[in-house]
């Protein structure tokens, strides 16, 4: 076998991996790079996108399925292979990023790297399988796992020539309050693991609730606004479940709390179709819905869906809680709220996700006290607050755990998906406390299994 990384190698986004067995070539993701140098041009495939036979992909976000339509639109014929939630996922996020590339585009003067029509024929080589189910495509065996990341995300187990490669894709933080955790691949000889927080460590889950709730009540104590920059997909509906608890336990003040987002609230009802099914929803999240409790609602939550909705928000007398996308502030109805609030020193932004280098939520979160927002210059004077916990990333120690499942087999580990720092810090960790044999390839590399 041969693999070659051609997206996610000392960068967090933009995962596409390139594996070769005799004369099948299949792909795993095919990503959009996004924040800083990473996506300032999205170049030509470096490999023919008319000789790959199918495309395995791990879960619905855009850095690891935002070029599938311009896969398609330059050659690629072949199956794309996933599970049903990230299948109806991927729909909504590659239809939204279509629009977003093509205002873009429009901007800039520049052609659009792919249409609706694009869009569409991908949704139309798309096939769904179950998790624990083997299926073949050319010379290789492929089954998915539960990768705990989101919503129906994989971990991807190849097998070929008498080997067997897993790559982890996004795996998911244990802290997770209503998905089924992650599922360990067993017996591999090599493997790909995401190292997006390779150094670091998150709180535990009763402190970020309480960190939650503080910002809530203090927020709201000297009336104000509280801002939560928020990922459309798991983050947002992370959020609901966690506020619906507070609400219900009567931990915070009964003010409003909109969810200002219209990819969030379309995406919060696929949460909703699979909320009963134990194949991805904990037990305790699916007792919890069978006992009646809706799990993504509560008193005080505003749903606005439509731009005139949106826009009221301003008349709402504080205190009040926006939840917005998009999660690193670069687009989305956050960047309203924010030119509205952050300078004003009563209101508090609140980062509850990673925010990759080169965007405006990197810029706030490290304490810039002037951003541009839609070319004018906005002071930042409102409180800055960040929790780690609530990342749906694994963090350093459970990714070393994840690692130590695979001693006694495996020939060779790959660390991908993080900032080169990040990477290489889990990768010595690894090397050294668990004597596996560690690598961070560069981007464009190829190995011989």
């Amino acid at each position: 076998m041969k693999l070659t990384f051609y997206g996610g190698a000392k960068a967090v986004t933009g995962a596409n991996y390139l594996l070769e067995s005799g004369s099948t070539k299949i792909l795993i993701d095919c990503g959009m790079p996004q924040g800083g140098s990473e996506s300032q041009e999205i170049h030509d495939f470096l490999y023919d996108p008319h000789t790959i036979d199918g495309v395995c992909i791990t879960h619905g976000h855009i850095d690891h399925t935002g070029r599938l339509p311009q896969l398609v639109k330059k050659g690629f014929s072949g199956k794309i292979f996933s599970t049903p939630p990230t299948k109806k996922i991927a729909e909504l996020l590659l239809f939204d990023s279509e629009h977003v590339l093509r205002e873009h585009a429009k901007k800039e003067g520049k052609p659009t790297l792919y249409d609706k029509s694009d869009v569409i024929k991908t949704l139309g080589l798309w096939e769904t399988m179950y998790y624990g189910k083997e299926f073949t495509i050319g010379d290789f065996t492929v089954k998915l796992i539960n990768a705990g990341h989101v919503l129906g995300s994989s971990s991807i187990l190849i097998k070929a020539e008498g080997k067997t490669i897993v790559f982890s894709g996004d795996l998911g933080n244990a802290l997770m309050p209503f998905l089924k955790r992650t599922e360990y691949p067993g017996n591999v000889d090599y493997a790909l693991i995401e190292s997006t927080y390779g150094d670091r460590l998150h709180e535990d889950v009763e402190k970020r609730k309480d960190l939650l709730e503080n910002a809530i009540e203090e927020v709201s104590a000297r009336g104000g606004v509280l801002m939560i920059p928020s990922f459309a997909l798991e983050r947002t509906q992370e959020m609901m479940f966690e506020i619906n608890e507070l609400v219900e336990h009567k931990r915070i003040p009964n003010i409003p709390i909109f969810i200002d987002s219209p990819l969030a609230i379309r995406l919060t009802e696929i949460f909703k179709e699979y909320m009963n099914d134990s194949v991805y929803f904990s037990e305790a999240a699916v007792k919890l819905v069978k006992e009646g409790d809706k799990i993504f609602d509560f008193h005080g939550l505003h749903i606005t869906l439509r731009s005139n909705d949106s826009k009221k928000i301003r008349g709402v007398p504080p205190p009040k809680v926006i939840i917005a996308g998009s999660g690193m502030s670069q687009g989305g109805r956050i960047l309203f709220h924010e030119k509205e609030y952050l300078p004003e020193e009563k209101n508090a932004i609140l980062f509850i996700g990673y925010q990759a280098e080169g965007t405006l939520g990197r810029a706030i979160a490290e304490g810039a006290r002037t951003v541009k927002i839609r070319d004018e210059e906005i002071s930042v004077r409102c409180e800055v607050r960040s929790i780690s916990g609530y990342s749906a990333h694994a963090d350093q120690a459970q990714l070393m755990k994840w690692a130590g499942s695979l001693q006694g087999s495996i020939k060779k580990l790959f660390v991908v998906q993080g900032e080169e720092a990040a990477a290489n810090t889990l990768a010595v960790k690894i090397r050294d406390e668990l004597a596996i044999d560690t690598k961070v390839p560069s981007s464009g590399e190829s190995m011989v299994l």
